[in-house]
């Protein structure tokens, strides 16, 4: 049987279920990107990006050895979801289950959530809570540019979609130094930028 040049994300899931360690291996190469791109704004706000990273990969093998074809949902949405959550898991863990900035700096991206996703969620993310977070959380992307320079601001949103400082500087054309030090430099106005909100909440 001819094996299909590109096969789709959900036709590699079933392959991967059926034992083919070739199909997990190209379906984790496809979604490194977008395990990247949900750590970095929690590592921005303070997480630690090795560690998201490797907790985003382990919520990506969930998703890949779980996933049900049979449900009217893409694997990519389902991914999406369990690499989300498996993060949000593993920040809330090391802040203790306390009420820190952190749990509420999940992403700068509204939440991917649709009607019939409600059945992926933890007790501790609910749907509801992602729905009520969307406002709160643009808001702050919007008070974080305002605070940016013109080059951070630049390079801000390739960075938030998973691209390493090495693209982002051929991307912009400066050196991969001065984009690693804009981006820290983003990482200090971002902690401010909480630090200041929960002291006017408090």
């Amino acid at each position: 049987m001819e094996q299909t040049p590109n096969p789709s994300d959900e036709a590699l899931c079933l392959s991967a279920a059926q034992g083919s360690s070739q199909a997990e291996t190209e379906l984790v190469r496809r979604y490194n990107r977008l395990v990247r791109a949900c750590a970095r704004p929690l590592f921005l706000a303070g997480g630690d990006s090795e560690d998201l990273i490797q907790e985003g990969m382990l919520g990506l093998l969930t998703a890949i050895r779980s996933f049900d074809p049979g449900r009217d949902t893409a694997f990519r949405t389902y991914a999406e979801i369990c690499v989300r959550s498996r993060m949000l898991t593993a920040v809330r863990a090391a802040q203790g289950g306390k009420h820190a900035p952190l749990n509420h700096s999940v992403s700068y991206e509204p939440p991917l959530f649709d009607g019939t996703n409600a059945y992926l969620f933890s007790s501790a993310e609910s749907p509801e809570d992602v729905v009520i977070g969307r406002e709160e959380l643009r808001e702050r992307l919007e008070a974080l540019k305002g605070r940016l320079s013109k080059f951070e601001a630049q390079i801000l949103p390739p960075y938030l979609s998973g691209l390493s400082c090495g693209e982002i500087a051929r991307r912009v054309g400066r050196s991969q130094k001065s984009v690693d030090n804009a981006i820290q430099r983003i990482r200090r106005k971002t902690a401010l930028q909480i630090s200041s909100g929960v002291s006017s909440e408090s």
